[in-house]
């Protein structure tokens, strides 16, 4: 692909505030639309069975509306046609409207045969699940005969594969969870027909993609398109020039292209992006490490300047942050991490670090205001710090706490 010459050249910091304001924590966001609005910003918010403070689907909209009631959360996500659940970044919460965007991942499941390597069925099981549906209505994968067989939790049986078989093909459809379970459906049933009778081309599919994920992420490199929803590197490049996206150069974003000088890289953003500059008040908060935010890990350390790796399945000697480490976002930066847990109406902090060695009295508080304002959220009436770095920090933090 030949890129055109950029628009512009746009600090780090630039392109930092424009990222924060994409992602709904930087100035005024759909506050007034709450969850579902929250959602349509971000175009996709992931799913994890992991809940220590909450689960991350409940943390994200937290993270941008501040403690709002989780039963509200659930009710934004589960109720009405105005979701569905789908394969995009990986296993995600999607807004309706963008049904017909995944029309060309469905197809190539279908074309594959099946969701993923290891997991054949047969037609006549696939067909199976669909009439169940069709003659009874909504059901969950035990309604249909049960989830597992009787090994490890990923032994799934017969009918659990036929149904995610169904899913990845859109002949059936997820729009809500009961107690964490998925509940199948006819896409006919709980689609609107507005989007199911949308019929676009793999090309269409994919140009609505990388343009919604250069909204989404405000600016972004080739790479960062891909990993939004997965993309390859060749669907990116064959649709980048006819997006609305321009490329513009952002300092310290790594090496320049090719009789390119200076310390600036391709990068490509929206052009209303750069005529109206980011500005507003900064959320303080803690962010699930499942947040769009910081879920390309490459793209969270040329943004911040911030490594973060998810923790929870390295083994427990060999961790160097906790298990489920939320970074602490404040003033626009990442500047600490807490791995959280519950300990009756106790928010525990089991391993609370900030990245300066000399902690500023402003990452004190910011750190205090977004462990009182989760442990509210989620019913807890007082904060117990365990281990803390650097150790100095202790004291002061826990008097803020008291």
């Amino acid at each position: 692909m030949t890129v055109p010459s950029p628009t512009a050249t746009l600090t780090a910091d630039d392109a930092r505030k424009i990222v924060l304001r994409a992602q709904g924590l930087l100035g005024t966001v759909e506050r007034r639309t709450g969850v579902r609005g929250i959602l349509g910003r971000l175009g996709a918010v992931q799913l994890d069975t992991i809940s220590t403070l909450a689960r991350s689907h409940e943390l994200v909209p937290y993270a941008r509306l501040g403690a709002i009631g989780r039963q509200a959360v659930e009710s934004a996500y589960w109720s009405g046609t105005g979701t569905f659940e789908y394969w995009s970044h990986a296993a995600c919460v999607l807004p309706v409207s963008s049904w017909p965007d995944f029309a060309f991942r469905r197809r190539h499941y279908r074309k594959r045969g099946r969701l993923w390597s290891g997991h054949p069925i047969s037609d006549e099981a696939h067909d199976g699940v669909l009439d169940r549906l069709r003659a009874e209505g909504p059901l969950t994968a035990t309604e249909l005969g049960g989830a597992k067989n009787k090994g490890e939790w990923w032994d799934w049986s017969e009918t659990k594969i036929a149904v995610e078989r169904a899913l990845s093909f859109g002949d059936v459809v997820c729009v809500q969870r009961r107690g964490w379970k998925r509940v199948y459906d006819l896409p006919e049933r709980a689609i609107p027909a507005q989007y199911t009778g949308d019929d676009r081309t793999d090309e269409q599919c994919v140009r609505n993609l990388v343009t919604e994920a250069g909204r989404q992420l405000g600016v972004a490199t080739t790479a960062d398109l891909m990993d939004q929803y997965r993309l390859t590197r060749e669907q990116v490049e064959s649709v980048l020039p006819t997006t609305p996206l321009v490329p513009v150069l952002v300092e310290g974003w790594g090496k320049p292209s090719a009789g390119r000088t200076g310390t600036a890289a391709p990068a490509w953003v929206h052009p209303a992006e750069l005529a109206n500059p980011a500005r507003g008040r900064h959320r303080t908060t803690l962010l699930s490490p499942f947040d769009s935010l910081i879920w390309d890990r490459p793209r969270t350390a040329r943004v911040f300047g911030f490594e973060h790796r998810l923790e929870a399945y390295v083994p427990k000697a060999k961790r160097q942050h906790g298990y489920f480490t939320m970074p602490l976002l404040a003033g626009g930066k990442l500047i600490g991490r807490v791995d959280p847990a519950r300990d009756g109406r106790t928010l525990v902090a089991r391993q609370l670090s900030f990245t300066s060695p000399r902690v500023s009295e402003k990452a004190l508080d910011a750190m205090a205001a977004a462990l009182r304002e989760a442990a509210s959220w989620v019913g807890c009436d007082s904060v117990r710090l365990e281990l803390v770095t650097p150790e100095p920090a202790r004291a002061p933090l826990a008097a803020l706490l008291a």
